[in-house]
């Protein structure tokens, strides 16, 4: 399958994945007799899925209008959303109590998971990767993402840690299940590959601007994703504990903040219409061997993605 091909398979993908999406989350959102569990942990569903609704399928469907027209950093949103559609879609399976929407969330998480495997496949994105690593201030960024996956994953260690040996364990108080999948996918997944991609970028490495690009585009939407489920944990229970409404203008301003490292990075990615190169960089080429020639930035802190997301559904 040629890569145009591909790119093409990934965009009927994501067209998928947004439909799907559309409809698990206006069903999350508007239905009050399809959750169950802990109110607060109710509200924090709904206020996820109004943000997958709202924000994450507005920015995939025009991130890929924008690629049909040629934009290259359009195509790394694309690729930071569709993230954030797979992070999130693990949550709704395994955070979220059995319920009537439980295959429409399968369909949700497996067809961004396959849209972004297949995108992953395309010459064009790691041909954008390598023109961002050319030209970006790659070792900032690299820096803030080292940061950012740190401090996650000492405040998820702090709250683990302490609970190994209790149970009922006080990290999972108020929030209706046995364990739960933030940690397990953030400490297992997400953290290792940003602390691993930080260093490919560090090295100029194609790879590096591919992957940093999406984790920072899905650290903003997920920023804000915190900061909206928070205020709708608060709104069905105030008293819960795993909510705060304190939280909801840190992580407003980190969603914005976490903007500035994702624009630096891709701002200058190549166009897609009219380019083309002979020997198309690869995933572990650096700058200096690639031929590609550039034309012309959550985040979700470690504060994102620490207490706050105690209030998701868990």
């Amino acid at each position: 399958m040629g890569s145009h091909s591909t790119l093409r398979t990934a965009r009927r993908l994501s067209f998928v994945a947004a439909v799907v999406a559309v409809v698990a989350g206006a069903w999350t959102f508007a239905d009050p007799g399809l959750l169950h569990g802990p109110e607060a942990m109710q509200g924090s569903a709904r206020g996820t899925a109004l943000v997958l609704l709202a924000v994450a399928v507005p920015v995939l469907l025009v991130s890929w209008w924008k690629v049909s027209r040629g934009s290259g950093p359009a195509l790394l949103a694309a690729l930071g959303a569709l993230l954030y559609v797979v992070y999130n879609g693990v949550l709704f399976l395994f955070l979220t109590p059995f319920n009537a929407a439980f295959l429409l969330y399968v369909a949700l998480f497996g067809s961004a998971l396959w849209s972004v495997g297949y995108l992953c496949a395309t010459r064009e994105v790691w041909t954008l990767g390598q023109s961002v690593v050319e030209v970006a201030p790659v070792r900032g960024v690299a820096v803030y993402v080292w940061v950012v996956a740190v401090l996650n994953a000492a405040a998820w260690l702090a709250m683990v840690i302490p609970s190994l040996g209790r149970y009922p364990t006080p990290m999972l108080e108020g929030t209706g299940v046995q364990t739960n999948a933030i940690y397990v996918q953030d400490l297992a997944i997400w953290l290792p590959l940003a602390g691993v991609a930080g260093l490919w970028l560090w090295r100029r490495q194609a790879r590096g601007g591919v992957v940093v690009s999406a984790l920072l585009g899905m650290w903003v939407i997920e920023g804000l994703s915190i900061a909206v489920d928070q205020w709708f944990g608060v709104r069905a229970d105030p008293g819960s504990p795993v909510v705060s409404a304190a939280l909801v203008g840190p992580f407003l301003a980190l969603a914005a903040l976490g903007l500035v490292p994702w624009w630096l990075l891709v701002r200058r990615a190549v166009p897609l219409v009219g380019h083309s190169s002979s020997n198309p960089p690869g995933p572990g080429d650096s700058g200096a061997s690639s031929s590609a020639v550039p034309s012309s930035a959550v985040s979700s802190s470690a504060v994102s993605s620490s207490a706050g997301r105690r209030g998701r559904r868990r």
